[in-house]
């Protein structure tokens, strides 16, 4: 059962153009993130699965009045997320999982047997080939018929081994990078176009009942009628 992320973690209040900046770069690990995004989720997740909610401190930006300090004084690119850490802000929300994953306390969210670890490399790839898929099926207006074959293959994924409902058996940065964007599509597909994802493939059905009994995961959830707006107003969706 889903899990009220403030039960679990006090959220700071997003921080926007009129906030100060916190102390930069004096040894505090800090996750720059804004609550909505998808790619920021993944990492914010993967800190939570991890335990090091008090090592590495939240730091949630207004996506509407984003402060400008952030884009001057800490991470050029002005995209989130991103990690001030040991002195350096590095970003890209795949490369900060693995960052954590190695570099940072708390149990390993990558298998170390060959097999899995293969397989686990193939999915991590395409990670960045669904959203490709999840975004130009929204802009084409077919999202639908163009989500199906990428959801064919991740159900497919989920037969590959039997010793837990996860992509690789047990929970692992793969399912971490795949949730934030799946569920987004569950809802909106839903909610717009009465259509089921999950339907006729019972994997992908059962992995998305079991992400949502992790409360590092269900604590990091954006408030779902914010998001569906959001993606309605982005793709110029009309019910």
């Amino acid at each position: 059962m889903a899990t009220d992320r403030e039960s679990l973690e006090t959220l700071p209040e997003p921080l926007d153009s009129s906030s100060a900046p916190p102390p930069l770069f004096d040894g505090t690990t800090r996750l720059y993130i804004t609550y909505r995004s998808p790619f920021a989720q993944r990492v914010w997740i993967t800190r939570n699965v991890k335990g090091l909610q008090s090592q590495i401190k939240l730091v949630p930006l207004s996506l509407h009045d984003k402060p400008a300090w952030y884009r001057e004084k800490v991470y050029s690119v002005d995209k989130v997320p991103s990690l001030e850490h040991n002195h350096k802000v590095i970003g890209e929300s795949l490369d900060l999982m693995k960052y954590i994953d190695q570099n940072f306390e708390g149990p390993p969210l990558f298998p170390t047997d060959p097999e899995k670890r293969e397989f686990g490399e193939e999915l991590w790839s395409y990670a960045l080939t669904f959203n490709v898929i999840m975004y130009s099926s929204l802009e084409g207006g077919e999202a639908i018929k163009g989500l199906s074959p990428a959801l064919d293959h991740l159900e497919a994924a989920l037969h590959k081994f039997d010793d837990g409902p996860f992509f690789l058996g047990q929970l692992s940065l793969v399912d971490i990078a795949y949730i934030p964007s799946i569920e987004r599509m569950h809802h909106l597909l839903l909610d717009v176009w009465k259509h089921d994802i999950t339907a006729g493939r019972p994997k992908l059905a059962a992995w998305m009942e079991e992400m949502n009994k992790i409360e590092a995961y269900t604590q990091t959830k954006h408030n779902r009628e914010d998001t569906l707006n959001y993606l309605k107003k982005r793709f110029l969706i009309q019910q």
